[in-house]
C-alpha cells in the first residue's frame, strides 16, 4: 500500500517532501496519527486506497489554499516586492490562527498531527520573516517545507488519490503566479516561478501518475510551462496571462481524470479558485501606489514637524527647535522613504537634505529669516517629492489634508499659549495653500463634495482666521472643530487605506506637538493632546483603527502602546521627545502595513476575479455546487461579483469570497453543515466570538435594571455622563451604548476610607481587576449593564481599563 499513497514510504514515515523548488526538505510528523488514518483506508484490489468523501476531504482541499498562499508571497518575492510578500505570509497566518469551528483548518491540523501543524507554523514564519529581510531563497526553501506539513496531512486526512489531485491543483496555482508576476512587469520573475514549477512538477509523486492518466493534460501543462517563459522572456505580459491560464486549465482536467470522485476534484477546483481570489489581494497590495504611498507619508510627516521646529524656534525654544530639525534628519536616513526620493526627484533630495541644514544653522544663529526661508525650501521640496512618487490624485489630496489638520493644530496650541497672531498666519497660510490647489488638494475636495468643500473653506477656514485675529475664544473653538471635522471627513471619503496614512501623519504631528508643548514646560496639556489623539485613534479615525489592526496586530499593538508611553512621559516629566520619536517609527510602519496590503494594482486584480467567475461558469463544478447546495452557490457567485467591483474600487475584501468558497468547498462533498461558518477576526462573527471569550461577573447583568436611580452611558471611549452626583444608597447602573466590550474600574487609592472596593467583575481590589481583565474577566458588552449601589460618601473614581490610555474614565460623587 505504501507504494501507492502517493506520498513515498519514507515520506510517510519520516516526513514528506513538498513539491519544492529549492532544495529538499523533510518535515517531521506525528506518524503514529498519520499511519493510522492512512491504514484505515479501505482498498481496493489494485492497492488503491479508495476515496473516502466527507467533510476531511473538505478540509483538505482547505489546507491546499494555504499551500498555494505560501507560494504567491515567494512569487511576490520573486516579482521584487518581498515586503508585499511578508504582509502575504502574514495574512495566511492570521487566517490559520482565525480558523475556527470542528472541521476548521486550524483546530484539525493540529488533530491530524501535532508535528506537521507546529512544524508548519514555525516553516510559515520563516517565509514572512525570509521575505521581511530580501531573502526569495530562503523564503521559497521555508515554503516548501510549509507546504510539505500540509501535504502530509492531507494524506492522513483525506487519502493518497485525493492528495495526488490537490498537488496536481497546486501545481496549477504555483504557475498562475506567473501571471501575477509578469503584470508588475517583473518577467524575470515569472520566468523564474515557471522554471520552479517545472522542477517542481518533474519531482512530484503526481508526475507520472497524471501521464498515464490523461497525457493531454499533462503534455498541455509541460508546453504551458514553457510558454510562460518564452512570453516572458518577450516581455508579453498578455502571453504570460494566457499560458499561465493554460497551465492552470490543464492541471484541472488532469484533476478529474485522476480521481473516480468527481466531487473531489470539483471541492479542489473550487480550492483553487479561492487561492485565484487571495492571488488577486496579493496582486492588489504588490507594489505600485501602496509602497510608493507609504513613503510619501514618511514625507509628509517631516513637513509637520519641520513647522514645529518654526514655532518651537520663534517661543524661544532653540534647544528643542534644533533636536526636531536633527530628528527629521536621523529618521530621513533611516528611512525608506530615503532611496526612494533619491531615485524619484533627485533634485528635490538634494534640495530637501539642504535645506534641513540650513534650517538648523539659522535655528542655532538665532536667525529668523533664514528659518522661514529653510522652512519654506524644505516643504516645497518635499511637495516635489510627494508629486514625483505618488500620481494619484487621491493619494496626494490626503496627505495635504492631514499637513493641514496638523497646522490647524498647531495654530490651536499657539493660541493657548497667547500668541493669536502666529495661529492665524499659520490659518492664513492654509488658506493660501488650499487656494494655490497644492498638491491638487482643492480640486480634488471640490469634486468629492461641493458641500464639503464650501463646509471647510466658506463655512469655517475663512472664520478661524477672523477668529484668531479677534481673539474670539468661542468662534476659534467652533471653527477649529468645523475645520477639522471637515477635513476628518475628507479623508473618510476617500479608500481607508490612503485615510489610514493621512491620520498616521496627522497623530505623528500631534505626538511631536506634545513633545513642544513639554519643551515648553506644558506638561499638562502635552498629556492632555495624547490623551485626545487616542481617543480619536480609538474611534476610528476614518478607518486607520480597524485598518492597522487588521493589517498588522503586533504593530496596532505597539502602535497604540507607544503612544500611551509619550502620555506617560509628559505626566511623569520623562523625555517626551524620545517617546514621541518611538511613536513616530510605530505610525510609518503602520502605513507601510497598510500600504502593503492595499497596493495601486486593483484593475488587474480585478481580471483575476473576473477571469475565476468565467472559468466556473463553465466549470463541471459550477453544476456540482448548484446542485449540492443552492444559497451556497448564490452566495459564492455573489462573493465572486462583490469582490471583483471592490477591487476596482479599492475596497475589496478577499475574505468574504474566502469564506463563501469554503463553503462551496464542504457543500460539494457533501458536508455543507460541517462548513466553518467564518474565520475568527476577520468575518461579521468576530465580535460575537471574541464577546463569548469574555465574562462579566456578579452585577453585570442584561439590559438595565428598573430600580436603577442613576444611569451612566459606556460610549466607545468615554463615560457619559463623566462626572455623577448621587446620594447615599442610590444605584447607579453604567449601559454599553458603544465600543468594544468594556469595564467599569474603581481606582483603588482615590476612593473614600471607609469604601468598600468594587469593579465590574465583583473583584475585591483593583490590581485583582486589572489581572481578572486580562483574563477576560469583569467585561461590559453590548446589551449589558454594570450596576453598584453606593453606600460611602465622597467621590469614587474609575476607569474603563481597555480604554484607559484613550481618557475613558470618570468620577461618581455620592453625597451624605
Amino acid at each position: 500500500m505504501l507504494k501507492t499513497v502517493g506520498i513515498a514510504a519514507t515520506g510517510l514515515l519520516a516526513g514528506c517532501p513538498s513539491q519544492g523548488s529549492s532544495e529538499s526538505n523533510t518535515a517531521s510528523v506525528d506518524t503514529e496519527a498519520a499511519t493510522d488514518q492512512v491504514t484505515a483506508a479501505e482498498t481496493d484490489d489494485s492497492g488503491e486506497s479508495s476515496v473516502s468523501v466527507g467533510p476531511m476531504t473538505a478540509v483538505a482541499t482547505e489546507w491546499n489554499v494555504y499551500r498555494a498562499r505560501l507560494y504567491d508571497a515567494v512569487a511576490l518575492g520573486r516579482a521584487g516586492a518581498p515586503g508585499a510578500g511578508a504582509s502575504v505570509a502574514q495574512s495566511v497566518f492570521a487566517r490559520f490562527e482565525g480558523a475556527s469551528g470542528e472541521y476548521g483548518a486550524h483546530e484539525q491540523l493540529e488533530s491530524t498531527s501535532e508535528s506537521a501543524y507546529e512544524g508548519f507554523e514555525d516553516a510559515l514564519g520563516a517565509v514572512q520573516s525570509s521575505l521581511s529581510e530580501g531573502d526569495v531563497s530562503g523564503a521559497a526553501s521555508a515554503a516548501d517545507e510549509a507546504s510539505g506539513h500540509l501535504q502530509t496531512a492531507q494524506q492522513a486526512a483525506a487519502g493518497q488519490q485525493a492528495t495526488r489531485v490537490l498537488d496536481l491543483l497546486l501545481l496549477g496555482s504555483r504557475a498562475s503566479n506567473a501571471a501575477m508576476a509578469g503584470s508588475l512587469g517583473a518577467y524575470e520573475g515569472a520566468a523564474a516561478i515557471a522554471e520552479e514549477t517545472v522542477t517542481a512538477f518533474e519531482d512530484a509523486l503526481v508526475y507520472s501518475q497524471i501521464e498515464e492518466a490523461d497525457a493531454e493534460s499533462y503534455e498541455a501543462f509541460e508546453n504551458a510551462l514553457a510558454g510562460i517563459g518564452s512570453a516572458a522572456g518577450n516581455e508579453d505580459t498578455s502571453g504570460v496571462t494566457e499560458q499561465a491560464r493554460a497551465a492552470l486549465d490543464a492541471t484541472v482536467s488532469g484533476a478529474y481524470a485522476l480521481v473516480q470522485e468527481a466531487s473531489v476534484a470539483g471541492a479542489g477546483h473550487l480550492a483553487t479558485m479561492q487561492a485565484r481570489g487571495w492571488d488577486a489581494a496579493a496582486l492588489a497590495s504588490a507594489g505600485g501606489p501602496g509602497q510608493a504611498y507609504a513613503h510619501t507619508v514618511t514625507l509628509n510627516s517631516y513637513r509637520a514637524r519641520v513647522a514645529d521646529a518654526d514655532w518651537l524656534a520663534a517661543n524661544d525654544a532653540t534647544d528643542a527647535a534644533s533636536t526636531a530639525v536633527e530628528n527629521v534628519f536621523a529618521h530621513f536616513e533611516g528611512a525608506n522613504a530615503h532611496d526612494a526620493l533619491e531615485e524619484a526627484d533627485g533634485e528635490a533630495y538634494e534640495a530637501f537634505e539642504g535645506g534641513l541644514e540650513d534650517l538648523s544653522s539659522a535655528i542655532g544663529n538665532g536667525n529668523a529669516d533664514g528659518i522661514d526661508s529653510a522652512t519654506e525650501t524644505v516643504d516645497t521640496n518635499l511637495v516635489a517629492g510627494i508629486e514625483a512618487l505618488v500620481g494619484g490624485e487621491d493619494a496626494r489630496a490626503a496627505l495635504e489634508s492631514a499637513f493641514f489638520r496638523a497646522r490647524i493644530a498647531d495654530a490651536r496650541e499657539l493660541y493657548r499659549l497667547g500668541d493669536a497672531d502666529s495661529a492665524a498666519t499659520i490659518v492664513s497660510d492654509v488658506f493660501a495653500r488650499f487656494e494655490e490647489n497644492e498638491l491638487g488638494f482643492h480640486e480634488t475636495m471640490e469634486h468629492e463634495s461641493e458641500d464639503l468643500y464650501h463646509r471647510f473653506e466658506e463655512e469655517h477656514l475663512t472664520s478661524l482666521q477672523s477668529a484668531y485675529e479677534n481673539n474670539d475664544s468661542e468662534a476659534v473653538a467652533t471653527h477649529h472643530d468645523g475645520v477639522q471635522q471637515a477635513l476628518l471627513d475628507f479623508e473618510a471619503a476617500l479608500s481607508t487605506a490612503v485615510a489610514s496614512g493621512a491620520e498616521a501623519d496627522y497623530m505623528i504631528g500631534r505626538a511631536f506637538d506634545a513633545a513642544g508643548l513639554a519643551a515648553l514646560s506644558e506638561t499638562d496639556r502635552a498629556a492632555t493632546v495624547i490623551q485626545d489623539t487616542f481617543a480619536h485613534f480609538e474611534s476610528g479615525a476614518a478607518g486607520f483603527h480597524e485598518a492597522l489592526e487588521e493589517a498588522d496586530e503586533e504593530t496596532y499593538e505597539s502602535f497604540e502602546s507607544t503612544l500611551t508611553d509619550v502620555r506617560s512621559a509628559a505626566e511623569d516629566g520623562g523625555d517626551v521627545t524620545a517617546a514621541a520619536t518611538a511613536f513616530n517609527d510605530e505610525a510609518i510602519a503602520a502605513a507601510y502595513a497598510i500600504a502593503g496590503s492595499a497596493g495601486g494594482n486593483g484593475e488587474a486584480a480585478a481580471a483575476i476575479v473576473q477571469d475565476v467567475f468565467a472559468t466556473f461558469e463553465e466549470a463541471r463544478v459550477h453544476e456540482m455546487l448548484e446542485e449540492a447546495d443552492h444559497d451556497a452557490y448564490e452566495n459564492f457567485e455573489a462573493a465572486l461579483s462583490d469582490y471583483s467591483k471592490g477591487l476596482t474600487n479599492g475596497d475589496g475584501n478577499p475574505t468574504v469570497l474566502a469564506d463563501a468558497t469554503r463553503t462551496g468547498q464542504f457543500a460539494v462533498v457533501g458536508a455543507v453543515d460541517s462548513a466553518p461558518s467564518g474565520s475568527r477576526g476577520h468575518s461579521s462573527e468576530e465580535s460575537e466570538d471574541t464577546e463569548s471569550s469574555l465574562s462579566g461577573g456578579p452585577n453585570v447583568v442584561e439590559g438595565v435594571p428598573e430600580d436603577a436611580d442613576h444611569v451612566v452611558d459606556m460610549e466607545a471611549v468615554a463615560f457619559a455622563p463623566e462626572e455623577l452626583t448621587v446620594s447615599v444608597g442610590d444605584t447607579v447602573a453604567w449601559k454599553h451604548v458603544g465600543g468594544e466590550a468594556h469595564s467599569v474600574t474603581a481606582i483603588e487609592e482615590d476612593l473614600p476610607e471607609d469604601a468598600t472596593y468594587w469593579a465590574s467583575g465583583g473583584f475585591e481590589s483593583e490590581s485583582a481587576a486589572r489581572e481578572g481583565w486580562e483574563n477576560g474577566e469583569g467585561a461590559v458588552q453590548s446589551g449589558q449593564s454594570y450596576v453598584h449601589t453606593f453606600e460611602a460618601a465622597g467621590e469614587h473614581a474609575y476607569v474603563c481599563i481597555p480604554h484607559e490610555a484613550a481618557g475613558m474614565a470618570g468620577t461618581v460623587v455620592v453625597e451624605e
